[in-house]
């Protein structure tokens, strides 16, 4: 019996390993999966302008305190709050009756010692003949002459008076010392003000032409943009004003500088006029690591579209990358060990290539790593590894080379535009610097990187 079933069971048992070998063998056929298909772009090489926005905030190019310089009761406000007034015009009236009587008094102190001068001067006079015939003694003589002299000295001290007076009076009338836009008063008509104590504060004044627009930029741009200009990978301009003095670049208009500054407002609209770098800090902030920069806005039309205190963001313009090599966003891993790429060589497999990069806009700007006509992963660069084999999907990338300006403000519709900015909400990212957004997106990157 058993010799009658080993024969059946053997044939079983190799059919079965026959079988079990046969799949193994499709299997590993089955598990050389193709290369993996990806994303990617060409390397660009092009001239692009520096354009990188900072957060601001606009300033008077004036910012001033009307306090009040005499005493008493004030009578009467003279413009309208929020208004643009000129300079001289008055602002506010104080009560003169007390100033009116110090004046007259004054005056009255001027006449008497005016009538003595004379007076002694007429004694002077007859002594100085007398003398000349020796009718009087030398002590006479000196007495006319010193009481002449005491008497012009009291007319000039009279005069004095008579001046401070006039200057106090005219105090009484508060007038505006600048051309601007006047705040809102500080004191109440029927109060009773005082020059030496806070009292004193009437209302503030801010002049709008010219304004200023302050800034920082991050101190290691600062440094990139010095170096860059100095090695010629950065132009300022045309070349002709490249090298200009200080004294020859401060009688440049905005148009003319080389670099001039934009300023766009909270709903996105592009002020007018164009803006000129004025004042760079000598120091940098050692504690945001940044350098304070302030620009100067005309306003010959008393615009509202700026207003002191106002946030904005500026750009630079004139300053130009010439030849750089460029790369989107989603082409960059940030990891521990800094920006990486990975590129595709000749053999279609992915090479981790370390990169020395700036981010500007939504790409790029590859100082060190990269040459141009290499492909890159454009994309999808967690799920992939050195090493991998893959096939590419190229995609077309266009760097713009200038930015599409935003519309002028309207300047037949300032109120339109004045109603939208009241009413217009700052993002709160308009308060953090370009490099803390650009963190931001480093540290997300990391946490993806190591599965966080």
């Amino acid at each position: 019996m058993k010799k009658t079933y080993f024969l059946p069971v053997a044939v079983m048992a190799l059919g079965l390993a026959t079988v079990f070998v046969s799949g193994c063998k499709k299997s590993a056929a089955s598990g050389a999966a193709a290369p993996t298909v990806v994303n990617a772009v060409e390397v660009v090489q092009q001239d692009l302008p520096w354009d990188i926005e900072y957060p601001a905030q606009v300033a008077g190019s004036l910012e001033i305190q009307i306090r009040a310089q005499v005493g008493g009761i004030l009578e009467a406000r003279l413009y309208n709050e929020g208004e643009y007034v000129n300079e001289g015009k008055q602002l506010f009236q104080i009560d003169d009756k007390q100033y009116k009587v110090a004046l007259e008094k004054a005056q009255g102190a001027l006449a008497q010692a005016q009538a003595e001068e004379r007076r002694t001067q007429r004694t002077y006079a007859r002594m100085k003949k007398l003398r000349a015939d020796n009718a009087v003694s030398q002590q006479d003589y000196d007495n006319a002459i010193s009481a002449y002299d005491t008497a012009k000295a009291n007319v000039q001290v009279a005069q004095a008076g008579v001046n401070d007076a006039q200057i106090n009076l005219g105090y009484t009338k508060v007038t505006a010392p600048i051309s601007g836009i006047a705040g809102k008063e500080a004191q109440s008509v029927g109060s009773l003000i005082s020059a030496a104590g806070e009292s004193g504060l009437l209302t503030t004044m801010v002049q709008i032409d010219p304004l200023y627009v302050n800034f920082s930029m991050p101190s290691r741009q600062f440094e990139k943009l010095a170096a860059g200009f100095m090695s010629g990978q950065i132009v300022l301009g045309s070349d002709d004003k490249q090298l200009l003095k200080p004294e020859e670049y401060r009688k440049l208009t905005a148009s003319q500088a080389p670099v001039y500054v934009e300023a766009v407002l909270p709903n996105g609209t592009l002020y007018s006029e164009k803006g000129k770098i004025v004042f760079f800090d000598s120091s940098e902030n050692t504690q945001t690591s940044s350098l304070a920069i302030k620009a100067e806005f005309a306003n010959p039309k008393k615009s509202r579209a700026l207003m002191p205190g106002q946030f904005v963001r500026v750009r630079l313009v004139g300053a130009i990358y010439k030849n750089a090599i460029l790369i989107p966003s989603s082409a960059v891993l940030n990891s521990a060990q800094g920006k990486i790429a990975y590129v595709i060589d000749g053999n279609n497999m992915i090479v981790a290539r370390p990169i020395q990069a700036e981010m500007q806009d939504d790409m790029y700007i590859v100082s060190d790593g990269l040459k141009a006509g290499e492909k890159v992963v454009s994309d999808g660069l967690i799920r992939l590894r050195p090493g991998m084999e893959v096939t590419a999907k190229m995609q077309t990338f266009m760097p713009k080379a200038e930015e599409t300006a935003a519309p002028a403000a309207n300047e037949g519709d300032v109120a339109k535009l004045e109603e939208a900015i009241e009413s217009a909400e700052s993002p709160d990212e308009q308060a953090l610097p370009q490099d803390a957004a650009q963190a931001k997106e480093v540290a997300a990157a990391d946490n993806a990187q190591t599965g966080k």
